[in-house]
């Protein structure tokens, strides 16, 4: 019996022993794959993450690359710049009517001569009336062509009629200087017309740059 004993307890420290051998012997390798595990999903969540930047990289060079190219615009979308005078027509031909009209004035009161007064009120006061009329379409953006033609062609008959007159009289005021005066009216109104008429308000202008 004692050797029996002896015999089943020297088995039962041979397997103990051969036990803690294999659970010591197990302990290592996974202690191996727990260390293992964190670096395999770092090295997962960097290729991830350098994947996803190439994406966006690329995106962004495909959204940016056309935006360096030159785009070729179409002619319709070309605003070309309006000609235009350096000048409005009223700001000399109200001035021009003035004194037209004042010299009719003062002419009569000098002379007493009717004739002197009705031309003063007749191209004076037309071309007071017509300038101020050009200003005021000139202001709502439309086109004053009309009213300078009719300016210009005020100017031509004075600039007749008072060489007319000088070639009579031989006097150099009035009639000498209003034949000056209404030449350099012609030259003026001329300049306006050839150079497409007066320029647009500034509120159009920074309106028409806004929507180009």
């Amino acid at each position: 019996m004692r050797t029996m004993a002896a015999g089943t307890t020297l088995q039962l420290s041979c397997f103990s022993a051969m036990n803690r051998h294999l659970h010591l012997s197990r302990r290592p390798s996974l202690l191996c794959t727990s260390t293992l595990r964190p670096k395999s999903l770092s090295i997962l969540a960097m290729s991830l993450e350098s994947g996803s930047k190439t994406k966006i990289s690329a995106s962004y060079t495909g959204d940016a690359s056309p935006a360096k190219s030159d785009p070729i615009l179409d002619e319709d979308q070309v605003v070309q710049p309006k000609r235009a005078a350096k000048i409005h027509d009223f700001c000399f031909g109200i001035p021009f009517g003035g004194m037209v009209l004042s010299g009719g004035l003062l002419g009569f009161v000098f002379t007493r001569n009717p004739a002197t007064l009705g031309s003063g009120i007749l191209f004076g006061g037309t071309l007071l009336a017509l300038s101020i009329f050009s200003l005021k379409i000139w202001r709502q953006g439309k086109s004053s062509l009309p009213f300078i033609v009719g300016q210009a062609a005020l100017a031509a008959v004075l600039l007749w009629k008072n060489l007319q007159t000088y070639a009579v009289t031989k006097k150099v005021f009035p009639t000498g200087f209003y034949a000056a005066v209404s030449a350099a009216m012609i030259c003026f109104y001329s300049y306006v017309l050839l150079s497409g008429g007066n320029p647009p308000p500034k509120k159009l202008k920074t309106s028409a740059t806004v929507a180009s």
